[in-house]
């Protein structure tokens, strides 16, 4: 297998970076496994894919893997997809879901977050914030309109949870009745309640995705880019991003989301509290010590 292109393009030093880097992509639905690919065709090295779900005929025109893997496990598939084009790449695959594969995500580069619900994002990103890794997050929005990217670097600007209280209308953090911290989510199933539009609305937002992944992969050599923000928001057609602007088909905005110091995940007033004279980090902060730590007063489920 030849690498003489992408060699010219970024270099012989920055190629063998990137066939030594570890990546973590969880969720090889349609936009997870076309992210998970073109890492692989641009010369990442070393994969951990985690999935629990199947190939199905309906998946089969907005997804990498075609009619021979129907019934196979999504991971599996694309995992035998990327040997095809990076033969040397070593590749662990993890079918299941993320929440009971959460050791997946020791020892590697950068998470790639590609989960449709909610729930499973933020447990991603409780995890990522514990292990001080960057991510990147992305999402197609209803009927393939447009999508967004984001990266996470974990308490150098928001977390997740911050960012999607700012960005996703709706969301909230409410306790429940079990005292423990519960995000309001958007739609009943704990969706964006989008359904993306044709494969290739998925591709592009799994493009810049990529780009992202690949730029924070190379942060420090000679190809590495700075982004005008931390979230690029995409219009596939006339799209108000903007509040009373309308942005044009096949456009991009760039936005810079700020953390929020007193998010109930990454707040000042929390991690500070989280963290022991000896900089050992508390585990298991109750409630209550969230609610005396941060002065904020949650609100209560009704049910």
């Amino acid at each position: 297998m030849s690498w003489n292109r992408v060699e010219r393009l970024i270099g012989s030093d920055n190629l063998a970076r990137l066939a030594g880097k570890r990546v973590a992509v969880v969720g090889l639905g349609s936009g997870g496994g076309a992210v998970a690919l073109n890492l692989a065709m641009s010369g990442v090295g070393n994969f951990i894919l985690v999935d629990d779900d199947v190939l199905e005929e309906s998946n089969v025109v907005r997804h990498v893997a075609d009619r021979r893997y129907i019934g196979q496990s999504k991971a599996e598939a694309v995992a035998d997809l990327i040997r095809h084009r990076n033969p040397k790449a070593t590749i662990e695959v993890r079918v299941g879901r993320v929440e009971q594969n959460m050791d997946a995500l020791d020892h590697i580069d950068i998470l790639v977050s590609a989960v449709d619900g909610e729930g499973p994002k933020y447990a991603l990103n409780q995890a990522a914030l514990n292990r001080t890794l960057t991510a990147v997050y992305a999402g197609v929005y209803e009927r393939g309109e447009g999508g967004d990217a984001v990266v996470i670097y974990p308490y150098d600007g928001p977390c997740y949870a911050c960012w999607a209280a700012e960005l996703r209308e709706g969301l909230t953090i409410t306790s429940t009745n079990t005292g423990e911290l519960d995000y309001g989510m958007i739609g009943p199933e704990g969706t964006l309640e989008a359904e993306p539009g044709l494969w290739l609305h998925v591709t592009r937002v799994a493009t810049v995705q990529t780009h992202l992944i690949l730029n924070e992969l190379l942060k420090g050599t000679d190809v590495y880019e700075p982004m005008p923000g931390n979230t690029v928001i995409l219009a596939n057609s006339a799209l108000e991003i903007v509040n009373g602007q309308v942005s044009q088909p096949q456009t991009a905005v760039w936005v810079t989301i700020d953390r929020d110091p007193e998010c109930l995940v990454c707040g000042d007033k929390l991690r500070n509290r989280a963290v022991l004279t000896d900089g050992r980090e508390e585990s298991g902060l109750s409630l209550a010590d969230l609610m005396d730590t941060t002065g904020i007063v949650l609100q209560e489920d009704e049910d």
